[in-house]
């Protein structure tokens, strides 16, 4: 039967908008540019749903919009983005395009959405884009329709492949950092167990793939760890990612925002992992039984939490990385000291629940932050993390009194990290679960109801059925979901409509899961500016029938995991690949005080622009743990400003493919092992537009001897 597609000017809920702010403002753009925008902000009468349009003058109108897609919608949503500025400003990069912002809440009562109707994030965000095309009309007296384009990421991809693939409000979509319909939560959940399995192997990994490094990850790894790191690979993890964790960044991601919602759609699972044979926990020999803390002590003071600053709904967090941060109250200093911790090296301290047993306080839950150990006792200090679903902050650190008796308990957080094993799809098309799978299609492992999946907040299946053009952006490091999604999506939509002219997939070599544009450092880049340019590519491939780039050439291979083309020339796509070499080798060996020849070769593939500009540090600036201690994320990926000069190069062309060439002296005049890294710019025009310029790096190894 036929899919009916959703019509939004046929839906009851949205047949009167009302607007109650009308006001010009100005954008200033990166570069000194300012542009003035008409700024409209309304909601539909009876509903929870709000907008907000940015129109640009009618001099720079030119007949077309972009709507961003949160991951997690929150009651102001509609509003988060007028407070990004510089590179961060969706709102300037869409005037600048031509373009009008158009934003919404998407109807939600709560930062997680609440109890409704899921279909309405998608829904409702083609309401507004239908109405701003009246406004449109209305501001700049043309009959015209406006060509409509949305994006969004993770959480945000899902409701952009929603509403391409069931509603005609929009005519391209770009969709980035996408998962598949079996992603959440297993690839939070196994991102988690690999750093409670490999904690203590992460650089022996990382060592192992750098530059220079052997190759093989699992030489140096005990059996637990090799079995774990195949085990991940193969679900789709990209083993360079955990660099990291290699620098001492653990970091658990949405899980603690998505645990309490698994706890109460399958609360016998929590105990059937510690008590059923066929899963990990009921094995006392393995990691999981290893790493279990269970443990009584009893409160003996309490420290309350600092007050903190309220922030206004403009500054609302809507990336992809921290979208899910607005569910959590953080424990802002508040911590306890107890009679005695856990005591043992190699301890597992995350995810650590702390249940209260006696006292006013009787069955309040908070999780920890840390763990600290004074040095002449067994006592100790537990800091208050970020929490989610759970006991009210502020009302149950004024309940705890000294002797309450509390349980520290870490079991439901290290058995929910096995879950994505006992979810084993049916449909075979997803192929990283061929490992928990038996010849005949069937599970190895006991299997839990198939999980609903209602973190996707759209509440349609991912069919293919796209009803516009598509550019599709994945990261090829990215930690948060698998690059293979990308792979399993584009054979849906070619399963469905039988071809896939009318989309493109890039995968983004260094890239992870963030969408901010500061994220770099000496190992990673970030795909901001190629995403951008995807949307102006989108336009002119739905406005003007120019077709965009080739996607990128790859195959998925039995081990998960996304391999791209060697040869430029035949890989295609929007990112120049940088070639980085110290002595003609990927790992040179000098003495001390002897100079090293840096030579950097670039290819960009055809149509993808010109080199813009080669930054080159010779030796990496390592961060310290202290460095990483207070949010230890932003610090690693957003810290580092490394480089140390820019390179002259000089440009040429092998056939279609444009190249440049760059070349530096370094010397070294102590013994050890250093880094060299070198990142590339490329831009479309060659020029320096700063909204569109897409990154790449590389490194080399240096082995300076005495």
């Amino acid at each position: 039967m036929a899919k009916t597609i959703y019509d939004p000017k046929q839906d009851a809920r949205f047949q009167h908008p009302i607007i109650d702010q009308d006001e010009w403002r100005e954008r200033h753009l990166p570069g000194g540019e300012t542009i003035p925008f008409r700024y409209l902000h309304g909601y539909f009468e009876g509903t929870d749903v709000k907008f907000s349009f940015c129109f640009p003058p009618a001099d720079r109108y030119e007949g077309r919009f972009q709507q961003y897609l949160s991951p997690f919608p929150g009651p102001d949503e509609e509003v988060a983005s007028l407070g990004h500025t510089g590179l961060e400003d969706r709102v300037g990069f869409a005037l600048k395009c031509g373009a009008y912002y158009v934003e919404t809440n998407m109807g939600s009562h709560s930062q997680f959405g609440g109890n409704r109707d899921n279909k309405l994030t998608w829904q409702s965000s083609a309401a507004a884009a239908e109405y701003s095309r009246e406004k449109a009309k209305e501001i700049y007296n043309t009959p015209n329709r406006p060509y409509g384009y949305v994006y969004g990421g993770s959480g945000g991809g899902y409701k952009t492949m929603a509403c391409i693939e069931n509603t005609s409000a929009w005519d391209g979509a770009a969709p980035f950092v996408i998962g598949s319909p079996v992603s959440l939560p297993n690839t939070i959940t196994m991102h988690v167990q690999g750093q409670r399995v490999l904690r203590n192997a992460f650089p022996k990994i990382l060592d192992a793939l750098d530059a220079g490094g052997s190759g093989d990850p699992y030489q140096e790894l005990n059996k637990d760890e090799a079995d774990m790191l195949r085990e991940l690979t193969r679900m789709g993890f990209p083993p360079l990612a955990w660099y990291m964790e290699a620098k001492g960044v653990i970091d658990p991601g949405s899980l603690p925002v998505l645990l309490p919602g698994m706890k109460q759609m399958d609360p016998s699972y929590f105990t059937d992992f510690w008590t059923k044979p066929g899963y990990a926990g009921s094995d006392p020999e393995s990691s999981s039984s290893k790493d279990r803390i269970h443990f009584l002590t009893k409160v003996k003071s309490v420290h309350q939490a600092d007050k903190t600053e309220s922030h206004a709904a403009e500054d609302g967090q809507n990336g992809v990385d921290d979208a899910y941060k607005k569910q959590m109250v953080s424990g802002n200093g508040a911590y306890l000291e107890l009679e005695t911790l856990p005591q043992g090296e190699n301890l597992y301290q995350e995810g650590l629940y702390m249940t209260f047993q006696t006292g006013d306080a009787k069955n309040a839950t908070l999780l920890m932050g840390k763990m600290m150990h004074y040095t002449d006792s067994e006592a100790g200090i537990v800091t208050i993390g970020d929490c989610y679903g759970m006991s009210d902050l502020g009302e149950t650190l004024g309940k705890i009194k000294p002797g309450d008796e509390i349980l520290l308990d870490n079991s439901d957080y290290i058995a929910i990290q096995s879950y994505y094993r006992h979810q084993v799809p049916q449909d075979l098309s997803f192929h990283a679960w061929d490992q928990f799978r038996n010849a005949d299609g069937t599970p190895k492992t006991p299997q839990r109801p198939p999980f609903p999946v209602p973190f996707t907040g759209v509440d349609v299946p991912q069919d293919g059925d796209i009803q516009g053009k598509v550019i599709n952006i994945q990261a090829l490091m990215d930690e948060s979901t698998c690059p293979w999604c990308a792979d399993w999506w584009r054979h849906k939509i070619m399963e469905t409509k039988g071809t896939d002219a009318d989309h493109r997939t890039y995968f983004m070599e260094r890239c992870m899961h963030g969408d901010i544009n500061a994220i770099g450092n000496y190992m990673v880049v970030n795909y901001v500016g190629a995403l951008r340019q995807a949307l102006i590519d989108l336009s002119a491939w739905v406005e003007k029938d120019i077709e965009p780039l080739n996607r990128t050439a790859y195959y998925l291979g039995e081990d998960g995991q996304i391999h791209t083309e060697p040869d430029v020339s035949k890989r295609f796509g929007i990112q120049g690949i940088p070639t980085l070499k110290a002595n003609g080798e990927k790992c040179a060996h000098v003495k001390v005080g002897e100079c090293v020849r840096f030579t950097v070769d670039v290819e960009v593939p055809e149509g993808a622009g010109d080199v813009t500009e080669i930054l080159f540090a010779q030796q990496e600036k390592e961060l310290t743990a202290k460095d990483t201690e207070s949010n230890g994320v932003a610090r690693l990926m957003l810290g580092a400003d490394m480089w140390d000069r820019a390179l002259a190069f000089e440009k040429g062309g092998k056939g279609t493919v444009h190249t440049a060439h760059a070349e530096t002296i370094g010397c070294y005049d102590k013994p050890g092992t250093y880094f060299a890294t070198v990142r590339i710019a490329t831009n479309r025009r060659g020029d320096s537009d700063p909204f569109t310029q897409v990154l790449n790096l590389d490194r080399a190894r240096i082995i300076v001897e005495a």
